[in-house]
């Protein structure tokens, strides 16, 4: 293997590996539809696209045909339902480690030198991810309301997870070579500026859209003291526990510097959304229950060991917001001065993920209780 990689390079290498993966897989979906495509790529991976796209809680495919399970024919085949499972994520990580190096080479490739700009010129992508899945969100509950989907698949289901992490990567990427050119040829002083704006814009956008979705149709609502209360909650949280490390621990952030502010906050707006709509979002008349395995078994190992006298005023779910609290501080103490010295490219890599893995999800939470869905 050593061989081979100094003979070819490692990045014909990837793009082999790519092309073979791809290839062999849509090769053996062919000649074998119903073993390969229907039992494996449908059920496990397709198909809880399909039914999240309807906001159904279970499909089936049943004489070629994508159902819901409710209408299937008295002998349905497989069947699939929304999330993820063992063999999925089988299926995704693997994919999701040669992303990564794809980005990696991509990078390398762009021998961009100031990564904590680009750090920070990529943040409102982060927030256009989150926002862009809420869209998908609104196209289901459009769907409900008139039994047809204002987006149709298969395109719908690039907003929707994981196949939107592919979408919003695209366009970054995107945004980033054309930014980085048009600083190579001296349109710009720095490729940050046209990448910040790309990615404003892309924000500024998706939620122009949902906001006239709210303001014209009959299934979006408008609650803008939800955004206010997740985002204030984090901001003051975040100055709290950034000052605390400046006064008690200043060599935490010495390795991220103000990227660890963007680190804490990322979370805390995660936390604080997270909480407010387990705990509160019957003030609203809106219902949600957890849907993640950490939230449920921190609202059941709260429920159960504090009594409902307690939990009734205080709630739930607010251990949770003080984990995404902690956890982030943990972080940009592993991600100490040697790590940036040594690899500034993959410690910025890694410091995108983490915010990312953060407010995507964080930010999708929010605006769905923002609109009402």
């Amino acid at each position: 293997m050593d061989e081979l990689i100094e003979r070819y390079g490692p990045e014909r290498i990837w793009a082999a590996t790519v092309v073979l993966l791809a290839g062999g897989v849509t090769l053996a979906a062919l000649l074998f539809p119903q073993r390969v495509y229907v039992d494996i790529i449908w059920q496990y991976f397709w198909g809880p696209v399909v039914a999240d796209a309807h906001g159904w809680s279970c499909i089936t495919w049943a004489g070629g045909e994508q159902v819901h399970c409710n209408n299937a024919p008295g002998d349905p085949g497989p069947t699939a339902a929304p999330g993820y499972t063992v063999v999925s994520y089988a299926g995704y990580i693997p994919t999701l480690i040669l992303l990564v190096i794809g980005i990696w080479f991509y990078i390398r490739r762009l021998e961009i030198e100031r990564y904590r700009a680009g750090f920070f010129a990529l943040f409102p992508f982060m927030l256009f991810g989150g926002a862009l899945r809420t869209v998908e969100d609104a196209n289901v509950a459009a769907y409900r309301e008139t039994a047809e989907l204002a987006i149709q698949l298969p395109w719908s289901g690039f907003l929707i997870s994981p196949l939107i992490y592919f979408t919003v990567f695209l366009v970054a990427a995107v945004a980033v070579f054309v930014s980085v050119w048009l600083e190579r040829n001296d349109y710009v002083s720095g490729y940050e500026y046209p990448l910040v704006t790309v990615g404003a814009l892309a924000l500024a956008t998706t939620l122009g859209w949902l906001g006239y979705l709210a303001a014209t149709t009959p299934y979006l609502e408008f609650y803008p003291l939800i955004p206010t209360i997740v985002l204030g909650a984090a901001t003051v949280s975040t100055a709290v526990v950034w000052t605390a490390i400046q006064r008690f621990a200043p060599e935490l952030n010495r390795g991220t510097g103000y990227m660890g502010i963007v680190v804490i906050w990322a979370h805390a707006v995660d936390g604080f959304a997270n909480q407010l709509m387990l705990d509160w979002s019957h003030v609203w008349n809106l219902g949600y229950s957890p849907k993640h395995p950490v939230n449920d078994a921190i609202v059941s190992v709260t429920g159960s060991v504090l009594p409902a006298s307690v939990t009734d005023v205080i709630g739930a779910a607010w251990p949770f917001a003080l984990l995404k609290l902690a956890a982030p501080v943990f972080i940009i103490w592993i991600f100490n001065e040697e790590i940036f010295e040594e690899n500034p490219r993959f410690a910025i890599l890694m410091m995108i993920t983490v915010v990312a893995v953060g407010l995507g999800p964080g930010t999708r939470d929010m605006l769905r209780a923002t609109f009402g869905i």
